[in-house]
C-alpha cells in the first residue's frame, strides 16, 4: 500500500504533485490545519504531514497519530510543532533551513531603505492628497556604517547586499573568526563597539537565552544617536518598550520591525510612533520562497517513505535505516560532547578536531561528525540539524578535521571532541557503554567516568581537601539533589575537575555561593538534551 501523506497548509500545486509523481497517495487540504479537532479525527490515517505555520502540531494532537512516521515544515521555523512529543511518539521532523535565505535578507535590506527614506509614511501622505516634499527628509545609505549582529546565512546575505550599497559593514557574531569576516568584506568588532559606532543596526540571530532582549534598554542607551534598527530575524531581541521611549527622545531616530515580541502583533510600543516601519512578518513571504520550500519539504519526505533517506531532520539523525540501529548511540554521544564543547566555549571558533579511535572509526563518520558540530553550534542556534550545522561551520570559516585510528586504549572505541580557539584548546572524550549508555571518560585530559544528566554542573578547582564536602554541602543547602557526582585531577594537589549530575536546574543562588567559596576557579550549569 503507497504511503498517505496530507497537506493541511497552503502548499502550491507543485508540490503535491511532487507526492502524486513519487507514488505517494496525498490529500490536499490546505484550510484542514485550522480546524484541531477535524485535523485530530482524520490525523490518524496519515503516514506524513505536510505543514506551513497554521497547523499547530500538539501533544494531544499526536496521541491520534497512530502511523505518522514523518512531520514536513515547509520553513525553517518549527514553534508549531512539539518536537519533543513528536520523538516520543517516534516521528521525524523535517524543516527546510536554507529555503527562505535571500528573501529574508532582502526584506531586512528593504526596511533599511524604508525607514532611511521615510517611505510609508511619505506614501500614505501623498496618497491622501498632500504634498509635503519638504516634511521627509531622508538620509543615504551610502557611506553609513552597518552594525550587523549575527552574520550567519541571512546575516552573510545582509552583509554582501550592504557592501554593494557602499555601507560600511561590521559584524558581531561569537562564531565568526577574523579570517571569514576579512573574506566577507566586514570588520568583526564586539558589541560594545558596534552600539558606538553603527548609523544602522540590524539582528539576524536566532531566540536564545544569550540573545532575549540583546537591545535592552541598557544598551539601548549605548547606541550611536539617531541610530536606526531593523528587525527581521526574532521577537524578542529588542525590549520593544525601551526602544519606543528612545524613539520618543530622539536617542533613535528610526526603526523598522517585522517581528514582535508577542504574535500576531495586534499591539505593540511601537505603533503608530513617527518613522517606526512595521510589517507583520513578511520575511519569508515572497512567491519564490514559498514556493522553493514548498517543494523541498515535499521532496524530502517523499525521499523518506519511499526509500527510508533523511534529510534536514531536527529530531533524527541523517543516516540509513541499517545504521540507524548501531550508530544511534554514538550519535546522541556525539551530540554530547559538542554540546559540552559548545557550552564550555564562549570566543569565536577556529577548528574542530574529532578522534574517532577503535569500533567507531568503522561507522558512518560523516553523520557523527555532523552530530558532533550540531551539538557545537546548538548554543548560538538551537534549531541548528545535522544537515545546516556543517553548513554553518564553514560559512564561518571553522576548520573540520577528523581522525581514525585503531583501538588503543581500554575501551573498545571512543570519540573525542577539541575545539580550537585564538586563546585556548578544549577536549572532551566519550565512550557508549554496554548498556548503550554515553558516558564522558575524558575532560581536559583529566580521565573520569560521568553519566550524562539532563542537567549538570562542571567545576574546576585545585587538588585540595573540602572540595566535596562544599559541593555537597552548597548543593544541600540550595535545596538542589545530586543523582550522580564524578572526580577527576591531573595529578596529586594539581588541577581537579568535578561533574555533578543533578535533578532539576541549578539556581543561580547556588552557583553564587560555589563561587563564594573561593575554591572553584570555574562553575559552569550545563545542560543536555537525553530525551
Amino acid at each position: 500500500m503507497a504511503p498517505k501523506v496530507l497537506v493541511s497548509d497552503k502548499l502550491s500545486e507543485t508540490a503535491v504533485q511532487i507526492f502524486r509523481d513519487r507514488g505517494i497517495d496525498v490529500d490536499f487540504m490546505p484550510d484542514l490545519g485550522k480546524d484541531k479537532d477535524k485535523l485530530a479525527e482524520v490525523i490518524g490515517q496519515y503516514d506524513g504531514l505536510a505543514i506551513r505555520s497554521a497547523t499547530k502540531v500538539t501533544a494531544k494532537l499526536l496521541e491520534n497519530a497512530e502511523n505518522l512516521k514523518v512531520i514536513g515544515r515547509a520553513g525553517i521555523g518549527t514553534d508549531n510543532v512539539d518536537k519533543e512529543a513528536a520523538s516520543k511518539k517516534g516521528v521525524i521532523v523535517m524543516n527546510t533551513p536554507f529555503g527562505n535565505m535571500i528573501t529574508t535578507a532582502e526584506h531586512a535590506i528593504a526596511m533599511m531603505f524604508a525607514v532611511a527614506r521615510q517611505i510609508p509614511e511619505a506614501s500614505a501622505s501623498t496618497h491622501a492628497g498632500k504634498w509635503e516634499k519638504s516634511k521627509f527628509m531622508g538620509v543615504e545609505l551610502t557611506g553609513k556604517t552597518l552594525g550587523v549582529i549575527g552574520a550567519g546565512n541571512i546575516g552573510g546575505i545582509v552583509c554582501d547586499r550592504a557592501r554593494g550599497l557602499k555601507m560600511k559593514v561590521m559584524a558581531y557574531d561569537p562564531f565568526l573568526g577574523e579570517e571569514k569576516a576579512e573574506k566577507m568584506g566586514v570588520q568583526k568588532v564586539e558589541l560594545e563597539e558596534l552600539f558606538a559606532k553603527a548609523d544602522f543596526i540590524t539582528l539576524h540571530v536566532p531566540f536564545t537565552d544569550q540573545t532575549a532582549n540583546i537591545l535592552s534598554a541598557e544598551n539601548i542607551a549605548k547606541l550611536k544617536p539617531g541610530v536606526r534598527i531593523v528587525n527581521c530575524a526574532r521577537g524578542g531581541l529588542v525590549d520593544e518598550d525601551a526602544l519606543a521611549e528612545a524613539l520618543k527622545s530622539g536617542h533613535v531616530a528610526g526603526a523598522a520591525f517585522d517581528v514582535f515580541k508577542t504574535e500576531p502583533a495586534t499591539d505593540s510600543p511601537l505603533f503608530n510612533l513617527p518613522n517606526v516601519v512595521v510589517t507583520p512578518h513578511l520575511g519569508a513571504a515572497t512567491t519564490e520562497a514559498q514556493e522553493n520550500v514548498a517543494l523541498q519539504v515535499a521532496e524530502q519526505m517523499s525521499d523518506y517513505l519511499m526509500t527510508g533517506a533523511v534529510t534536514n531532520a531536527l529530531n533524527m539523525p541523517s543516516v540509513t535505516a541499517e545504521e540507524a540501529k548501531v550508530m544511534g548511540p554514538w550519535i546522541n554521544l556525539a551530540g554530547h560532547l559538542g554540546n559540552f564543547t559548545g557550552q564550555m566555549t564562549d570566543e569565536p571558533i577556529k577548528a574542530i578536531n574529532i578522534l574517532y579511535d577503535g569500533t567507531v572509526s568503522d561507522m558512518n563518520l560523516e553523520a557523527l561528525t555532523a552530530a558532533t558540530i550540531a551539538g557545537i553550534m546548538k548554543k548560538v542556534n538551537p534549531d541548528t540539524n545535522m544537515v545546516s550545522a556543517p553548513v554553518i561551520a564553514k560559512e564561518r570559516g571553522i576548520q573540520i578535521s577528523t581522525t581514525k585510528q585503531d583501538k588503543s586504549g581500554a575501551f573498545d572505541g571512543y570519540v573525542k571532541v577539541t575545539v580550537v580557539t585564538a586563546k585556548r584548546e578544549r577536549s572532551v572524550a566519550g565512550t557508549v557503554f554496554s548498556d548503550g549508555k554515553p558516558r564522558f571518560i575524558q575532560i581536559k585530559g583529566i580521565n573520569i567516568d560521568a553519566e550524562i544528566g539532563a542537567h549538570m554542573v562542571y567545576t574546576t578547582n585545585e587538588d585540595v581537601p573540602g572540595i566535596i564536602g562544599a559541593l555537597g554541602h552548597t548543593m544541600g543547602e540550595n535545596k538542589v539533589n545530586i543523582a550522580n557526582f564524578t572526580l577527576g585531577r591531573a595529578a596529586v594537589k594539581g588541577e581537579a575537575i568535578a561533574l555533578l549530575y543533578v535533578d532539576e536546574p541549578v539556581p543561580a543562588a547556588a552557583l553564587a555561593a560555589l563561587e563564594a567559596t573561593g575554591l572553584f576557579t570555574q562553575v559552569k550549569p550545563l545542560t543536555f538534551d537525553v530525551a
